[in-house]
């Protein structure tokens, strides 16, 4: 079928068709290890339109096709990966299509070519677009494999050498008896690497494998199998995939990825994320520790307004320290700003608000990620902005709300702070109010936003923003 219809809509030559023979055996193998329907189209001689010469789909239920394709037309308009790559000599990455059964899919496509770096055709797979799959680092890992995987078949008579130079993986190819028939360079060099002096074609699966799997226990597996093996130094990643020829598995492939770089690189950044918790956490507390202090000599002081300083020291103290306490237990140095103000909130409810006043709290808005020095600053800016409300604007009455709301855009982030006070004379305060001097010090030289007040008798809104990055 593959060769009549090369032969009646192209003007590939008989060795550019043995070329899309040999890919056409790998169908069913790649089809089944990455769950998706595949298929080769080659460009016809009408403009702008390909022609299906092979597929391999996946089961009745799991396909998105109800009939074959092969013979059928693919358009531009519809099919425009494909054309693409066919035109270009381009692979294309996840791009939309609409099928010749009228179904979205999304398309990744990959060049075949011939021994003189000629394109002849392509490989497409596709999958469900509404498939809830984690798609773009899945299909960009399992395309990789199937694109190799066909070069590998389809050059593996006569040409070699041209297998170096696109395959990373060490490959070793097994009959259905479980005896090794093919062993590219990569899968030498780390057998050799392992101790093996034997030739590897022709030693037994048992004898090659690694991690424990056996080889009744790959033959008779219809799916890829992965797991990943700690030999000596080395950490390797194993895939085995069956070969199968209508629905007869007649071997399998060992694709074998050294990993060891991967991990030593990911064991680094534990150890970073250890000594950056740590780091926060010792600085959680010796900000604590400086706080107690503070408190204890308050209780010393009867001035009022020296007393008053004191707590309002502490209570910026402790906003800073509820940052890095949050910091030291992610690990890391972003935190979700809401989690940063919902324990201010949290702190202030607790130790500023007097137990027979009946003032709330609410915070509502967007979730955003800031860095440490970020989530410190703003932390500040609304610790000092809960304090001004709280002492000056529900001075003598029970009751009141404070509403804090985020916002963010596609630059800025917009922190707003309301309350339902007695409201103040904002160019009076701003010349003598020591909180707003530090807001808008924070504002102005650490966050580079900008600060905007209004107050009337029916209550407060300070407002104040900052770049998301």
């Amino acid at each position: 079928m593959l060769q009549e219809l090369c032969k009646t809509y192209t003007q590939l030559s008989d060795s550019d068709i043995l070329i899309l023979e040999n890919a056409k055996q790998m169908l069913p193998l790649i089809s089944s290890a990455i769950r998706a329907d595949v298929f080769i189209d080659c460009l016809t001689n009408i403009p702008n339109t390909a022609i299906v010469v092979a597929e391999a789909k996946q089961s009745q239920k799991e396909s998105m096709y109800q009939h074959s394709v092969v013979g059928k037309f693919a358009l531009g308009e519809n099919e425009p990966a494909a054309l693409r790559t066919l035109e270009t000599g381009l692979a294309s990455r996840d791009l939309k299509a609409l099928t010749q059964e009228n179904k979205t899919v999304r398309q990744s496509v990959e060049p075949i070519r011939n021994k003189e770096d000629q394109m002849i055709g392509v490989l497409i797979i596709e999958q469900d677009i509404t498939k809830d799959i984690k798609r773009d680092k899945e299909m960009e890992n399992l395309l990789q494999t199937a694109e190799k995987l066909t070069e590998t078949v389809s050059t593996l008579k006569g040409a070699e050498s041209t297998i170096i130079h696109h395959v990373n993986e060490a490959i070793i190819m097994f009959n259905r008896n479980g005896i090794a028939t093919y062993c590219n360079p990569e899968a030498h060099q780390l057998y050799k690497k392992l101790g093996y002096q034997d030739e590897i074609v022709g030693l037994s699966f048992n004898n090659l494998t690694l991690g424990g799997m056996t080889f009744s226990g790959v033959i008779h597996k219809d799916l890829v199998n992965v797991v990943e093996v700690k030999v000596g130094k080395l950490s390797l990643r194993v895939k085995y995939v069956a070969m199968e020829d209508e629905n007869e598995v007649i071997g399998f492939i060992m694709i074998i990825n050294d990993v060891t770089e991967v991990k030593e690189k990911e064991m680094e950044l534990v150890s970073k994320s250890v000594v950056i918790s740590e780091i926060h956490h010792r600085v959680k507390n010796n900000l604590q520790t400086i706080a107690s202090l503070l408190r204890l000599q308050s209780r010393r002081i009867h001035e009022v307004k020296a007393k008053q300083a004191f707590n309002e020291s502490i209570s910026r103290i402790l906003s800073i320290a509820i940052t890095h306490e949050l910091l030291a237990q992610r690990g890391v140095d972003d935190v979700d700003l809401r989690t940063i103000l919902e324990r201010i909130k949290e702190s202030t409810m607790d130790y500023v608000i007097s137990p027979d006043k009946m003032i709330s709290i609410s915070i509502e808005g967007d979730h955003i990620i800031v860095n440490s020095d970020k989530a410190t600053s703003i932390a500040l800016v609304v610790n000092e902005l809960l304090q001004n409300a709280l002492e000056h604007g529900f001075k003598g009455r029970q009751e009141g709300k404070i509403r804090i709301h985020i916002r963010k855009s596609d630059i800025y982030t917009d922190v707003t702070v309301v309350d339902s006070g007695l409201g103040f004379d904002a160019e009076k305060v701003k010349t003598k109010s020591l909180g707003l001097s530090i807001v808008k010090s924070i504002v102005r030289e650490r966050l580079y936003g900008n600060l905007q007040m209004n107050s009337s008798n029916q209550g407060t809104e300070i407002r104040f923003n900052f770049k998301n990055k």
